[in-house]
């Protein structure tokens, strides 16, 4: 991690390597005799200042080059074609430098331009979710294992919905567009079905069909490739519990006060899009979720998170013993934890989902009812 520091401090002080070659190829001409010449790093620091600095600032190196080295020329006595030929030389140098600048300038210009675009359809594939319903809270951040990227392979949900709040959290097999397409195909059926199907496990089953016709439709040579690891959470308008059915997705973290546990599912399930290969269909189990208990649902590239020495990410021994003001300053926390833990390196995609239940005193009378007009 202290490596990683000093790379970042170089990258930010590296606007100063052109002027720094300058004065270095100064010094060298006059310290050293007159055949020698510093010539190439003239060229090279006009070079450098394509990448680096704006376009002023190249022309600046441009012209700064070419005086020093006239100069160089003139105090020792030095005429003739052996001068014209280098200063020729660092004037091309420069002329090529622009170019580059401009180059790359369009370029960054371009790469802004879409990256921007990636950002909207980000926003507008994985909207954050409400920052409350009722006595929950919610939370999400989604970190990419690239740093330009935007758009990945893991998703999650949050919908008020007439059979309580409904969360999903899950993570594509694959990568590329197909992981883009199956995560948009869960999220639109999610978000239309959770609206219509009492049962969560009819939830879970509408998730299956539509991934299942989507690979199909596709022409997807194997149907793997089309899986989703997926987790499913409701929170019904009365009482103190959350239903969760889990499709072979990491376990949740329920934190109650200063524990933390994994909410490991009762009987395991295979993944959405493999339903077909068992016979055994989703379960709900029931958990306890009383004021004050917050639940992560995350993927895994949270507990894959590895170290230098290769050790993977504990969130429950790590925070065990802590406790949080709400699913924000929760998330914040866990993520510095990691990039402590990884010195800032990521080799996966990692997306979190924090709920809180608040005490009944944090909300006036009329926040607390839930939804009782679609009951």
């Amino acid at each position: 991690m202290a490596g990683l520091g000093v790379w970042k401090r170089l990258g930010r002080r590296s606007h100063w390597l052109p002027a720094l070659l300058l004065l270095v190829a100064g010094a060298i001409d006059c310290t050293t005799p007159p055949s020698v010449s510093a010539s190439a790093l003239y060229a090279a620091a006009v070079l450098v200042a394509a990448p680096l600095l704006s376009l002023c600032g190249t022309v600046l190196v441009g012209v700064c080059a070419l005086v020093l080295d006239w100069a160089m020329f003139w105090y020792f006595g030095h005429r003739g074609s052996a001068m014209f030929s280098e200063l020729a030389m660092v004037a091309t140098v420069a002329g090529v430098a622009v170019f580059l600048n401009r180059l790359l300038y369009h370029r960054e210009v371009k790469l802004q331009s879409v990256s921007g675009i990636a950002t909207a359809v980000q926003r507008a594939v994985l909207p954050g979710p409400p920052a409350r319903i009722g006595p929950l809270r919610f939370a999400a951040r989604y970190e990419a294992a690239q740093t330009d990227a935007q758009i990945g392979g893991d998703l999650y949900a949050v919908l008020d919905t007439p059979y309580g709040v409904r969360c999903l959290i899950g993570d594509v097999c694959g990568k590329g567009m197909d992981a883009v397409r199956a995560v948009t195909v869960a999220l639109g059926t999610f978000r239309e079905a959770a609206l219509r199907e009492p049962a969560l496990t009819g939830l879970s089953d509408r998730l299956e069909q539509a991934l299942v016709r989507e690979a199909a439709q596709s022409g997807s040579p194997l149907p793997a490739e089309w899986f989703v690891t997926a987790l499913l959470a409701e929170f019904p308008p009365r009482g103190n519990e959350v239903r969760l059915v889990n499709r072979g997705h990491p376990a949740p973290l329920l934190f109650l006060g200063d524990t933390v546990r994994y909410v490991e599912p009762c009987r395991p399930a295979l993944p959405l899009g493999l339903g077909a290969l068992s016979v055994d269909t989703a379960r709900v189990d029931p958990v306890a979720f009383p004021q004050g208990a917050g639940l992560l649902l995350y993927t895994d590239g949270l507990t894959e998170a590895r170290n230098a020495s290769g050790a993977f990410y504990d969130p429950v021994g790590r925070f065990t013993g802590r406790r949080h003001s709400g699913p924000d300053a929760l998330l914040d926390a866990l993520l510095a934890d990691v990039c402590q833990h990884t010195g800032g390196r990521r080799t996966d995609d990692m997306a979190l989902l924090a709920v809180t239940r608040a005490p009944d005193d944090a909300y006036p009378p009329s926040a607390r009812r839930w939804r009782p007009e679609s009951r």
